[in-house]
C-alpha cells in the first residue's frame, strides 16, 4: 500500500500472487512474475484473462484497469523489436500508453492446489489426489495454497462412462467451436481419471501408468495420442483420451484467482474477461 496515498498497489497485489504462486514453482524455461508496469502504480481494477492478446489488452484498457494478470506468458519465446503494428507490441503499446501493468503466471500456478490443477481438482471433485509425475515436491505456499504437480490423478464421487465425462467436461469450460473429443467407446466406465490442464502429450507415458481410466489433457498431437493408444492390442489396457482445447482448460483458474484476490484484498474490483482466447471460431464437417 503507498505510504503517500494509503492506496493499494501493484505490488500489493503481486504480493498476494507471488506468496499463492511463488515464482521459484516455475519451470526453468518460464517467464512467470511482472512483465510490465510501475510496482508503486495505485490499482484499483483488475482484468483476469488466459492469455495476454491484443484484444484482452484493449479490453483492459477500456475497463480503466491499472493490472492485467494473464496465465500465459506474453514474452515466452522472447523479442526483439516490438512495434506498435506488431500483436506483442501493440499488446505492449496499449498498456503502457495506459499506465496497466502485466503479471503473467504460468506453472507456477499450474502445480498450486490454488491453481489450474487445483481447479480441476475441484470441478471434478476428485478424491485421493495424487501427483501424475512422481517425485515433485510437495510446499505450503501463502493463502492456502499447496505445491501439488503439474497433473493429477484422482477418484471421481462416482463411476460414469467415457462419454458423459466427456459432456460434464464440457459443461465445465468455455465454449469452443472445436468442442472436447474423445477416443475409443463412450461407453467405456470410468472412475480414475488423470488430468494435466493444458498441453500434456509429453506426459502420456505417466499417465499410462497411472492406473487411470481417461486421461484429460489439451494439444494432443496426433502421432502421440495414437502411439498411446497402440501401445496394447487391447484399447482397455491403456487410458482413453479426452483433448480440451488448451486456453479453456486453463480459463478454470480465472474463478480461483478471482477468489484469491477477494479474500486476501477486499474491496478490490477483480473481473475475467469477456473474450474466449481460443484461437479457432469455426468449423465445418
Amino acid at each position: 500500500m503507498s505510504a503517500a496515498t494509503g492506496a493499494r498497489t501493484v505490488q500489493d497485489v503481486l504480493e498476494v500472487l507471488e506468496s499463492a504462486y511463488p515464482l521459484h514453482w516455475a519451470e526453468s524455461w518460464d517467464r512467470a512474475g511482472l512483465v510490465l508496469g510501475e510496482r508503486d502504480a495505485p490499482v484499483e481494477r483488475v482484468l483476469l484473462a488466459v492469455d495476454p492478446t491484443v484484444a484482452v489488452a484493449r479490453e483492459a484498457v477500456q475497463h480503466g484497469a491499472q493490472l492485467l494478470i494473464t496465465h500465459h506468458p506474453l514474452l515466452l519465446r522472447g523479442a526483439s523489436f516490438l512495434p506498435a503494428d506488431d500483436g506483442k507490441g501493440a499488446v505492449v503499446t496499449s498498456l503502457l500508453r495506459a499506465g496497466t501493468a502485466l503479471w503473467c503466471g504460468h506453472t507456477n500456478v499450474d502445480r498450486s492446489t490454488r491453481g489450474t490443477v487445483g481447479a480441476w481438482l475441484r470441478a471434478l471433485a476428485l478424491q485421493s489426489p495424487r501427483p501424475l509425475l512422481p517425485g515433485e515436491e510437495q510446499a505450503e505456499a501463502g493463502h492456502g495454497s499447496v505445491r501439488f504437480g503439474l497433473g493429477v490423478v484422482g477418484e471421481l464421487p462416482a463411476p460414469t462412462t467415457v462419454g458423459e465425462l466427456t459432456e460434464t467436461v464440457a459443461a465445465l469450460v468455455p465454449a469452443t467451436a472445436r468442442g472436447i473429443l474423445h477416443t475409443g467407446d463412450a461407453q467405456r466406465p470410468v472412475r480414475t481419471v488423470a488430468v494435466c490442464p493444458g498441453a500434456g502429450d509429453s506426459f502420456l507415458d505417466a499417465a499410462a501408468g497411472s492406473g487411470a481410466d481417461v486421461y484429460l489433457t489439451s494439444d494432443l498431437r496426433h502421432h502421440p495420442a495414437l502411439e498411446h493408444l497402440e501401445t496394447a492390442a487391447d484399447p482397455a489396457e491403456v487410458p482413453a483420451l479426452i483433448d480440451v482445447p488448451h486456453a479453456a482448460s486453463e480459463a478454470l483458474w480465472l474463478p480461483l484467482a478471482e477468489e484469491l484476490l477477494a479474500e486476501a484484498l477486499p474491496g478490490l474490483e477483480v473481473r475475467r474477461t469477456a473474450h474466449t482466447t481460443d484461437p479457432w471460431s469455426g468449423r465445418a464437417g
